[in-house]
């Protein structure tokens, strides 16, 4: 079997499960399967860029998705009335005396020999910044905060088109990925991975606590749309017709369109960043990555900058991962940062990355695909599963009882299943690198 065919097979019999769905359950949920096996593709796409390209052990994908979903709250939302006059400039000037305060520390670890004046110094402009940045952040945070509370209380965006916040995405995990990268990416592949679970951890913290930013764990509803409403488009009387001439009701028809819609936005940011990606594997830059991914030894020894090729392509992975984030807050219509778990989460794309065929992209969306339908689909077909094995069980049994609540289980111990097989009868992935 040639690769080509092998490949279109995989891919067929994706389609074909998701047609399936759509068949048996509804086309609703079909439509969403592949929406979200799309950004969930992209995601593998930046991993596979940072892990297949370069050996970058990333585990803190979730932080820069978040940030991806920050980007499209503060791009698309609308300002709040008041909210820039209550305390927008002293949250402006907060931020920058920490950061003139991070400054002065470095310049004076610089200037400074090294000894016990010299660290005093440093201690006493650290501990004076902070107690300034508070008294200048709290009172302004407090002012915005106090801006009708139930429904807003925090800055809002610029209310610009929400498009515009997808690749402004791309550029804040790229911005924190060259701030964890610089100081990370000399560290073992080991400490990598902590330290940015870790950095991942912070930022979603911070999502979480600063009201002013995002309203917390209140959450942000109501991000604008590059589609219509449904409600617009049943109120459309040639809408209507349309869907009228389909055999579909209004309700049906309008779901189902701003559905498709969606997909083919995220299809073409898909076909674009894979178009990048396999001329980026294709060139010269690519190679010297693998080369260095293989041994950095030899790719040192040859006169190649090894940190400043890490940390290229750990800004562009991270910077893909938050095209993503903005494109999923934009499909949901909202920012919940309470629902960004950094080992679940990171855990999920890593499978895809690795069950699709670590160091191809197009394994990479393989996998994106494949593992996002069994994450969506294992928990239902496991119920189904669990109530034809206990059929025959009195009612009440607690073993009956007992086996079909452990339905919900199905998800990730279907995931370790397929690790395990994939891992062992295909090590290298269902479509390994070239």
């Amino acid at each position: 079997m040639t690769e080509t065919l092998k490949n279109t097979l995989l891919f067929g019999a994706i389609a074909l499960v998701i047609a399936f769905v759509g068949f048996q359950q509804s086309w609703n949920s079909a439509l969403l399967i592949i929406a979200m096996g799309l950004i969930s593709s992209i995601m593998a796409l930046g991993v596979n860029l940072q892990w297949g390209f370069a050996g970058l052990f990333n585990v803190g994908i979730m932080g820069f998705v978040a940030l991806g979903g920050l980007a499209a709250v503060l791009i698309g939302m609308p300002p709040t009335e008041g909210g820039f006059a209550a305390g927008g400039l002293g949250i402006i000037g907060a931020l920058l005396l920490g950061a003139g305060t991070i400054v002065a520390a470095i310049q004076v670890m610089r200037r400074m020999a090294a000894g016990p004046l010299r660290n005093l110094i440093v201690i006493a402009v650290l501990v004076a910044g902070f107690f300034l940045f508070r008294a200048l952040l709290d009172p302004a945070v407090a002012r915005i905060e106090e801006i009708n509370s139930a429904e807003t209380g925090y800055l809002g965006g610029l209310g610009l088109p929400v498009l515009i916040a997808w690749p402004v995405g791309g550029l804040f995990a790229a911005a924190a990925a060259w701030l964890i990268g610089k100081t990370a990416l000399g560290l073992r592949s080991d400490y990598l991975a902590i330290a940015t679970l870790g950095i991942a951890e912070i930022i979603i913290a911070i999502l979480k606590n600063e009201d002013w930013l995002t309203r917390g764990v209140k959450n942000v509803i109501g991000v604008p749309r590059p589609v219509p409403f449904e409600i617009d488009l049943q109120n459309d009387p040639a809408f209507v017709e349309r869907a009228a001439a389909f055999g579909m009701d209004p309700v049906e028809g309008s779901t189902l369109y701003v559905k498709v819609l969606y997909i083919l936005l995220f299809a073409a940011v898909l076909l674009l960043l894979m178009w990048m990606s396999q001329r980026a594997l294709h060139s010269p830059w690519g190679r010297m990555l693998r080369a260095i991914r293989d041994n950095e030894v030899a790719a040192e020894a040859m006169g190649k900058d090894v940190t400043a090729r890490h940390l290229q392509v750990f800004i562009l992975g991270s910077a893909v991962c938050g095209i993503a984030g903005a494109m999923m807050t934009t499909l949901d219509g909202q920012l919940t940062p309470g629902t960004y778990q950094p080992l679940r989460f990171t855990f999920l794309v890593w499978v895809m990355v690795i069950v699709g065929g670590s160091g191809n992209n197009l394994g990479a969306v393989l996998g994106g695909f494949l593992i996002w339908f069994l994450w969506v689909q294992v928990e239902p077909m496991g119920l189904w599963l669990m109530n034809v094995v206990t059929s025959g069980m009195e009612d009440g049994s607690a073993l009956k009882v007992h086996l079909i609540e452990s339905a919900a289980h199905m998800r990730l111990l279907t995931m370790g299943i397929v690790l395990l097989a994939v891992l062992r009868f295909s090590p290298r992935g269902l479509i390994p690198e070239r």
